[in-house]
């Protein structure tokens, strides 16, 4: 099955957190499908911000219990992979807008 980079990365996440990184680290975060991989995570962001990608982390969050009255609900679960840029390799994203 083969996705589109646009598929793949969701959203970038922006924190303070993140946004640190970002400075400090040259890495950035991103809201990615849960069923996607380290490798596909790497070709997407090369692709779509015409990038080298030097590492990838991943972390699988489990969606939060919501209540509304009596009636119980459940967030998605979702993934989250922080991207280290090369050396001499930027991403501007728009902050604040």
């Amino acid at each position: 099955m083969t996705r589109s980079a646009r598929e793949i990365l969701i959203r970038p996440l922006m924190t303070e957190k993140s946004m640190r990184q970002k400075e400090e680290q040259n890495t950035v975060t991103f809201r990615v499908r849960p069923d996607a991989n380290k490798v596909e995570i790497r070709t997407a962001v090369e692709t779509v911000f015409n990038v080298k990608v030097s590492s990838v982390r991943t972390a699988t969050f489990e969606g939060k219990l919501k209540r509304m009255g009596r009636a119980e609900g459940r967030r998605p679960n979702w993934k989250k992979a922080v991207v280290a840029l090369a050396p001499g390799h930027k991403i501007e994203i728009v902050e604040g807008a």
